[in-house]
């Protein structure tokens, strides 16, 4: 609050419940701490209050305000995004857990979510017709921040991005106002929301085009030890310039659990997996997966024909909210030996035996959307490395950052790296700019012509342009 004392905001609390259906929390409420923690641990923010609307009408009454009493507006859908942009110290979180209806359309093969959705929600309600919007990898995410970032999941090499996919949206901008934005009204709005994450103002709902997926797949889930890893790793760059799209794998540098399914003398030595899915019959999929892993045995392995949906829900417990984390990621113009052997030895020295070195396989339907089509900009890009800190003890959060972050700076100074993805923030330390790329001008003017005085910065924030820029 720039302008208004807290006692000031208090007189007025009466006023801003009437005009809501839904609650509003204040710290000394009993359930204000449970509602404000979010899925990262280390996240511990307390909001002056929390709005917990029920509908778009609610929204409107929470932006509008916020906008009043010059408060920091978090938006609260899902909770994953690892920076922890659902909830600001001493502004008003709003919370739209309560708003997760989720409307199929068979005919028109599209799908309407509000905001509150995560994707398990869409999931469930897609499954039933066997269609599925592409969206994340693990169930309990949000919709909303996924999406608003871009999007990659298990689908998004054969439809492209969760982005890619949306038919419009419904958005509460900086002046209270709702609009309606897709190809036909508002049509710069609806380009800045395909990537620009939360700038933009409180989308409500979203409408993705859905496609025939399921209700049964090929999931791959194989463990092999670490010996093997650079070998593996060097054949799957091969493997993918030849599969097809409906292949989608996600080699990642690990720590063998210390559980049943493993051979427990392999208990904490590195390994490599490959985690994903063959939309194909079992037969040909199980082909394709003994071609990609080059005769190697497995030391554990998940693999086979599985229900879309539990495919979705297979990473749940391994992100559990109040886990420590610390994500971060760049692009990668080239999968070289080198950075595969720099994976590698940064996965060997990792701190906690929960973290994990990510490629991610793109490409595909990604590629052949323009740069400049959507606000989302690294398209161009064949893979995308991603260092995954997981950790338990608060005693260990400077260990694992420093992991992070110095494996993640070693990387930085190989000519085949850069840009940001806005999933996988870090802690918002780096500029927009290396998200956004060349469509950032244009985000600053959609950002000045619909919140020019940047109520909507708990993100990584696009700055309006001021007098003093002209």
């Amino acid at each position: 609050m720039a302008t208004r004392t807290l006692s000031t905001l208090e007189s007025q609390l009466p006023t801003l419940r009437t005009e809501l259906r839904g609650g509003v929390l204040l710290p000394d409420d009993e359930a204000y701490d449970v509602v404000r923690s979010v899925w990262n641990g280390m996240i511990d923010r307390r909001p002056a209050l929390i709005v917990q609307p029920t509908g778009t009408a609610d929204v409107v009454a929470a932006v509008n305000f916020a906008r009043e009493f010059e408060m920091e507006i978090a938006v609260h859908g899902g909770g994953h995004n690892v920076a922890g942009y659902a909830v600001a110290d001493g502004g008003l979180m709003i919370d739209l857990s309560a708003m997760n209806g989720v409307f199929v359309d068979r005919e028109a093969r599209a799908v309407r979510a509000q905001a509150g959705a995560t994707l398990g929600d869409v999931d469930h309600e897609t499954q039933l017709f066997g269609l599925a919007a592409p969206l994340g990898a693990v169930s309990e995410t949000g919709i909303a921040g996924l999406t608003l970032n871009g999007g990659y999941g298990h689908l998004s090499r054969d439809f492209g991005l969760s982005v890619d996919n949306l038919l419009e949206v419904e958005i509460v901008t900086a002046d209270g106002e709702v609009r309606t934005a897709n190809d036909q009204q508002h049509e710069d709005l609806f380009w800045a929301v395909r990537g620009g994450g939360g700038n933009f103002g409180v989308v409500t709902a979203f409408e993705y085009e859905l496609h025939d997926v399921g209700p049964e797949i090929y999931q791959v889930f194989a463990w092999y030890h670490g010996e093997e890893a650079a070998r593996l790793l060097g054949h799957f760059r091969e493997w993918t310039e030849s599969a097809p799209r409906t292949a989608a794998i996600l080699p990642f540098a690990a720590t063998i659990p210390e559980l049943d399914e493993f051979p427990a003398e392999l208990w904490d030595e590195p390994a490599v997996a490959f985690l994903g899915c063959i939309r194909a019959d079992p037969e040909e999929a199980e082909t394709m997966m003994a071609s990609l892993s080059e005769g190697v045995d497995p030391i554990a392995d998940f693999s086979g024909p599985t229900q879309f949906e539990a495919l979705q829900t297979l990473l749940d417990e391994d992100y559990p909210d109040g886990l420590r984390y610390y994500w971060k990621s760049t692009y990668l113009t080239d999968f070289t030996d080198e950075v595969i052997d720099l994976m590698l030895r940064c996965n060997e020295v990792a701190p906690s035996a929960l973290s994990t070195v990510d490629i991610w396989w793109l490409g595909g339907a990604v590629a052949e959307v323009p740069q400049d089509a959507t606000a989302f900009w690294h398209r161009d890009k064949p893979f995308m490395l991603t260092f995954e800190a997981n950790w338990e003890d608060p005693e260990d959060d400077e260990a694992n950052i420093e992991w992070a972050r110095e494996g993640f700076a070693a990387f930085e100074k190989l000519s085949v790296t850069g840009g940001r993805y806005g999933n996988f923030p870090g802690f918002d330390e780096d500029p927009a700019r290396l998200l956004f790329g060349d469509n950032y001008d244009r985000l600053v003017e959609i950002k000045t012509k619909y919140d020019p005085e940047n109520l909507f910065r708990v993100n990584q924030n696009i700055a309006p342009r001021t007098e003093a820029d002209s």
